[in-house]
Parts: C-alpha cells; structure tokens; sequence
C-alpha cells in the first residue's frame, strides 16, 4: 500500500474542544500503530480531508512518524476553498501551522462551501487516490459522520477488496491504560 486514507470523527463529536485535551495523545498513537506496519512494508503518503479532528491528528502523527521515515509524505485534500474560513483563532492557527508543513494541500472544489455534492466529490476521489483506509469509529459509540465514509468503504471493499483498519474506543482506551490508566473512553470523552 503506497496511499493511505486517514479519517474519523470530528473533535466535537468526541466532545473535544480544546487542543489540549487529554484524549488527543491517545488518538494519534492509536494511529501511529496503524502506520508504522504501513511504513514497513513502503507506505508513502497519508492522505487525509482535513476536518479539524481526527484527520488533523493524523497529520500530526504522520509529521512525526517522518523523523524516522522521511519517505512519507502528508497530503490535506479538502472537499472546499478555506474548510477553516469559520473555525475560532485557536484552531485556525493550528490548522495553517499543520496545513504548512504539508507535502501537498489542494481542494475538490475551488469554491467556498456550496453543497453536500462537495463532500461526496471529495470522498469519491479520497477512496480513489488511496489503497485503504485507517477509520476512527466506533458504532457502539454512536453514530457520527465518519458512518457516511463506511458505508463508501463498505462498498469499495466488495468492489476491490479495499483495506479498510478500524480504530475502535477499545483500541484508545487499551493504550490510555497501558500508559496512565486514565480513562478515555470516545463516548466519555469532555473538554
């Protein structure tokens, strides 16, 4: 696999609203466990919608993974001009200071936000500039958007035998407990 697609909820749907919440540093080694097999066997680009959540920690998580292999590329293709045009001070300086270490950064639609047509354009050429896809979801959790590029995968997958590894809650709060023991849960997650 050379093109991974790294995607999940958004921080709100976990109930994160601060970039310094506890959860966050469990996420992103949640998804680094996923990519380091990924980079042994000559993974070359993250590719993520840059949706301020688990995609943006996933670049995050990809930008270190490059100090020990610095074949891996970063790559933000939104669904439309300036995602982060609405988003508090905080976030939009978070989001420009990742978005410029990237290796490439590009939008479906040049346009500001027009329509869900946008959304689905920018899936459709997610799941075909990839090999597979890491997914933070959990529907025990609950529902959230991240069921919307399931169902995509769900299909592309009996299409084409796409890979598609799933990060549940247990998966985080397995490496919260290693760590600290502090729970975690996505479902309890507060800011």
């Amino acid at each position: 696999m050379k093109n991974v697609l790294v995607t999940g909820y958004r921080a709100h749907e976990l109930g994160i609203h601060s970039l310094k919440h506890a959860g966050i540093p469990y996420i992103r080694k949640a998804i680094t466990g996923k990519l380091i097999p990924l980079l042994e066997e000559g993974l070359e680009w993250v590719i993520t919608p840059g949706q301020f959540g688990v995609d943006l920690w996933a670049i995050e998580a990809a930008l270190e993974l490059k100090k020990d292999y610095p074949q891996l590329k970063c790559s933000i293709l939104t669904a439309y001009r300036d995602p982060e045009e609405k988003w508090k001070e905080d976030k939009k300086a978070y989001y420009t200071q990742l978005k410029n270490q990237l290796d490439y950064y590009g939008a479906v639609s040049n346009q500001p936000y027009d329509g869900v047509w946008q959304l689905t354009a920018r899936d459709e050429m997610l799941l075909r500039k990839t090999e597979g896809i890491i997914l933070v979801y959990d529907e025990d959790v609950g529902e959230a958007s991240p069921k919307f590029m399931k169902k995509r995968v769900l299909k592309k997958q009996q299409e084409d035998g796409y890979p598609c590894m799933i990060i549940t809650s247990e998966d985080i709060q397995s490496i919260a407990d290693q760590d600290e023991g502090d729970p975690v849960f996505m479902n309890d997650i507060e800011s």
